[in-house]
């Protein structure tokens, strides 16, 4: 993975870690981060102007989906040719189908019988 993969994992879970506190830190007054689409301001889509707490949630949540889009890119196969290729080979691998092969042999073909002993109490008949 080497030192970019590590710093980049470090910063990954940093944010993560900050991302959460600040979301818990916000209030639920309208002018926070939940309050955009449904603030109590005469706006369509809630205040624009933001106080220091959402506009370091918008900055931690672009650092948060920028390390991960990082960290996908760093962590990719070399040789990964797609979902498509990787069916096709599987396909290929399977002669028949799970669902038409037989059943095993040691598998009882009916569930067992139970005897009632001779001398049980029959059911009274209502």
């Amino acid at each position: 993975m080497g030192l970019i993969g590590i710093l980049l994992l470090v910063v990954f879970v940093l944010v993560s870690i900050l991302l959460v506190l600040m979301v818990l830190v916000q209030n639920e007054d309208g002018d926070s981060l939940g309050g955009i689409f449904a603030g109590g301001s005469g706006s369509a889509f809630g205040s624009r102007s933001g106080n220091v707490l959402t506009k370091t949630t918008y900055v931690l949540g672009t650092l948060f989906l920028l390390s991960s889009f990082g960290l996908a890119l760093i962590n990719r196969t070399p040789g990964d040719t797609g979902v498509e290729a990787a069916a096709k080979k599987l396909e290929a691998g399977s002669s028949a189908e799970w669902w038409n092969q037989e059943a095993p042999a040691s598998a009882p073909e009916t569930a067992p019988v139970t005897e009632i002993p001779a001398d049980a109490p029959a059911a009274p008949a209502n």
